[in-house]
């Protein structure tokens, strides 16, 4: 089902055009109200604020069940982020795809936030991997043993570049908006994001010309049909 705009002063067109705006370019609010203002929709950047509060985590929810089930080979990394000047961890996790199966903002990356991780993970995506690739960090092997025992694990440092490289729009975003102002706020827009961000980045290096054209054309269509712009079915 898709997500109510009841109540709201503009169409569905408007709300759902700056979430996709903001969540899929290093975009603010003020340059999402300008974009806007030249194809003639006045909105001030509080009210896209609100919008991407209360519909960014709803449309990427939406996306995701729209995805087929993960793989089972999980690729799992954690990077640093700064937040208000100190030092967070965010966790990722993705399939051999590149999907993004789930993302963890932490204080710590011991073996008590790698366990976390794998836990939440597991309740997120509803199943087990057969495999795990992870880099040479011990907590993760700690975290493995006493919440998969029963899944492989690989870890070695040149394996898990499909994590790694999934960091890459994380980044660019956070360079984009300075800083995060708490832990809470960077799970929020970080959830959203990695939901709806990856939905518009097809492997392009894999595709020509017409075949990325083509892929774009029913992502477009999918996104349309989760935030209720049209009830028309995806192509095939």
């Amino acid at each position: 089902m898709s997500p109510s705009c009841k109540g709201h002063r503009y169409p569905v067109e408007v709300i759902s055009h700056c979430v996709w705006l903001y969540f899929r370019f290093p975009l603010s609010f003020r340059e999402v109200e300008e974009l806007m203002l030249e194809r003639g929709v006045i909105v001030s950047y509080e009210t896209v604020r609100r919008w991407c509060l209360k519909f960014g985590q709803q449309y990427a929810n939406g996306l995701r069940r729209r995805r087929p089930q993960p793989g089972g080979k999980w690729h799992l990394d954690e990077v640093f982020i700064k937040i208000i000047g100190e030092q967070k961890y965010l966790w990722r996790a993705v399939d051999q795809d590149g999907n993004v199966l789930d993302i963890l903002v932490q204080s710590r990356r011991d073996a008590a936030a790698a366990r976390r991780f794998f836990r939440t993970l597991l309740t997120k995506t509803g199943g087990v991997p057969r495999v795990i690739v992870t880099d040479k960090l011990r907590s993760y092997g700690a975290a493995h043993r006493e919440v998969m025992p029963s899944v492989e694990h690989r870890s070695h440092k040149g394996l898990n570049n499909r994590a790694e490289n999934s960091h890459q729009p994380t980044r660019q975003r956070e360079r984009a908006m300075k800083c995060f102002r708490s832990v809470g706020a960077a799970q929020r827009f970080l959830s959203a994001f990695s939901g709806i961000s990856p939905h518009f980045r097809p492997r392009r290096h894999l595709m020509t010309g017409t075949q990325h054209r083509a892929e774009m054309t029913v992502r477009f269509t999918i996104w349309e049909q989760i935030t209720g712009v049209t009830g028309r079915p995806a192509a095939a």
